[in-house]
């Protein structure tokens, strides 16, 4: 399902106008991705959690040389399926 297809579903069930449930929803992603970048936790009951969680320091090889390549700690987002999902 694409961003567009929820945009047209949200407004058809709620009885708005497609821009402004695209307007809704673009924010919700955008509070949603800044929350991710600041650390925080976010937890959506009977839905899931999103959290960030800081990747170690590994090493790596390129495949084609063999060649060891250093990988700095990266955060990486985690989601974990609530109640809801679980069932699915």
């Amino acid at each position: 399902m694409t961003k567009r297809e929820i945009v047209n579903k949200i407004a058809k069930k709620l009885g708005l106008t497609q821009e402004l449930a695209k307007e809704v929803i673009e924010e919700l992603l955008v509070e949603l991705e800044e929350a991710l970048i600041r650390g925080e936790r976010i937890e959506i009951r009977n839905f899931g959690i999103f959290k960030t969680k800081i990747t170690k320091p590994r090493i790596a090889r390129n495949p084609q040389t063999g060649e060891s390549i250093s990988l700095p700690a990266r955060r990486k987002v985690t989601f974990k399926p609530g109640k809801f999902l679980k069932k699915i």
